[in-house]
């Protein structure tokens, strides 16, 4: 299925680590164009992509009626991310078709949220050189302790959550309903705060999507790993730029998606 991807993932149980063959799931980027006019585009999972356009559409009011749409097309475009284009032939309520400045990506999951440096050509930083190095048994306690220390998640169980390690005396959290906000809100203190983020790992609490896994690499910040999953766009980012990307921090395990050189057992 075009939605699955295999790949090679380092695993760590009990203290071993052991290669196995792994399954993530698939972004595609689809750009929606109505009546000529380029909305954005949203990273999705490759089903349903009309059901898609036609829901959003309708959700930010640009389309009232089913019936005001004439025709959908998606195009599947070349290249080695598959990318994909909704061109929609509609009568659209130009008012809200004027209030939607979308000229980014519409990050998957985060609502309108925009991130304009998705694709791995539009990062500007370099592959991550830092020799920087943890213990897996560090990770493993911090991700033990990573939601305690995280009060409106705490009180709520509504937000997403980011911790930004720099040694047992330093570390900075960021919670939003949003998953981007959250490593912008842990970076942006450690910023202010003088830290070197270069010498650093970053948790979340979410999926390690292409939008997460982006940022964590213009920020140069080597190790990033959540309790789960990464997408296959994800990892690809993280193999281009020399990311150490982490899955399923849970107990005494964890899947390294790429460059396990960094996690020492």
């Amino acid at each position: 299925m075009w939605t699955i991807f295999e790949t090679k993932t380092t695993k760590i149980i009990d203290g071993r680590k052991i290669e196995v063959e792994d399954s993530v799931i698939r972004e595609v980027q689809l750009s929606i164009v109505v009546n000529g006019k380029k909305l954005g585009a949203m990273m999705a999972v490759r089903v349903e992509l009309k059901e898609l356009c036609v829901g959003y559409l309708m959700s930010e009011n640009i389309i009232k009626d089913i019936k005001d749409i004439k025709q959908i097309e998606i195009i599947d475009e070349s290249g080695e991310e598959k990318n994909f284009i909704a061109k929609v032939e509609a009568k659209v309520v130009e008012d809200s078709l004027d209030k939607l400045d979308l000229q980014g990506v519409i990050v998957s999951g985060c609502g309108r949220a925009i991130s304009s440096h998705i694709s791995p050509k539009a990062i500007e930083a370099g592959v991550i050189q830092s020799d920087f190095t943890i213990d897996a048994n560090l990770l493993f306690d911090e991700m033990a302790k990573f939601y305690t220390q995280c009060p409106l998640y705490e009180q709520t169980g509504c937000v997403h959550t980011a911790k930004l390690y720099i040694d047992e005396n330093s570390y900075f959290i960021g919670e939003d309903i949003a998953q981007h906000n959250t490593i912008d809100k842990a970076v942006g203190k450690a910023r202010l705060a003088g830290a070197d983020v270069k010498n650093s790992f970053l948790m979340v609490s979410g999926r390690l999507s292409s939008e997460m896994v982006a940022k964590a690499v213009m920020h140069q910040i080597p190790i990033l790993a959540s309790r789960t999953a990464s997408t296959c766009r994800g990892i690809n980012i993280a193999e281009k730029f020399g990311l150490t990307l982490i899955g399923f921090v849970r107990g005494k395990k964890m899947n390294i998606y790429r460059n396990p050189r960094r996690i020492s057992v």
